[in-house]
């Protein structure tokens, strides 16, 4: 199912094959690519990968296969361009835990979107370091590992915020010179209470205070990445939508 945004939901029930699809790391890859470079060939593809042309031409075919890219017009006869067809993908979290082998389809996307949050940070450093980037961007940038206490209908709200926000800025900054691309990771994972000091234990933290190892706040301005709601996506190393 598409939506006016852009955003391509997938239901579960439907599209099981078309998840499992996304969960091949070259898939997403190519995926990513054209949603942040725009057009391509396979051997375009290959060059910036480092996978042979056939690899990709293999893969780019399986996402024409589940609608995610098509073909673009070609600038000559001899080439063959693709393109994506939405800006993010997204579903239901809940519905993918209820279907055969949502489970597993859904955590191997969020562990493809922590190797993309990682190869993000080091991209990111490298920029920085090498004068690519310039120093304006130092102080907006990082990342945040807050643990605030929220209600499940807050931590629903507070996606809706985001995202809003989020489009309302990009609306704002679409024709200036200046904006850049940004890896936005963005990620609510509730966690149950400490099986060894548990919310009734005399040892429990206190409940205003996040542990040592984990409540900081890498600058003034936290940065993260991927749009993320109860209907979560993935959206290969580039964009996408991760709950």
């Amino acid at each position: 199912m598409d939506s006016e945004d852009g955003r391509r939901v997938l239901d579960p029930a439907q599209d099981g094959a078309a998840l499992k699809a996304l969960t091949h790391p070259l898939r997403l890859t190519l995926l990513g690519l054209l949603r942040q470079y725009g057009p391509a060939t396979a051997s375009e593809l290959a060059a910036r990968t480092g996978e042979s042309s056939a690899s990709t031409s293999y893969h780019l075919r399986v996402l024409a296969k589940y609608a995610f890219v098509t073909e673009a017009e070609h600038r000559d006869s001899r080439e063959r361009r693709w393109k994506s067809v939405h800006d993010m993908t997204s579903w239901s979290n809940e519905a993918m835990r209820r279907s055969p082998g949502g489970s597993t389809i859904l955590n191997v996307l969020h562990r493809r979107q922590i190797e993309h949050l990682q190869q993000s940070l080091d991209r990111h450093e490298a920029d920085l370091e090498s004068g690519r980037l310039g120093q304006e961007w130092q102080e907006p940038s990082g990342v945040s590992d807050a643990m605030p206490r929220l209600t499940p209908e807050s931590l629903a709200e507070l996606w809706e915020v985001l995202r809003a926000k989020t489009d309302e800025l990009m609306a704002r900054d679409a024709g200036d010179p200046r904006a850049e691309q940004v890896v936005l990771f963005t990620a609510g994972l509730p966690l149950a209470p400490d099986p060894v000091s548990g919310p009734d234990s005399p040892t429990a933290p206190d409940p205003g205070h996040a542990d040592a190892s984990a409540g900081s706040d890498a600058t003034d301005a936290d940065a993260t990445d991927a749009d993320a709601t109860d209907a979560g996506a993935p959206d290969a190393p580039a964009a996408g939508d991760a709950s």
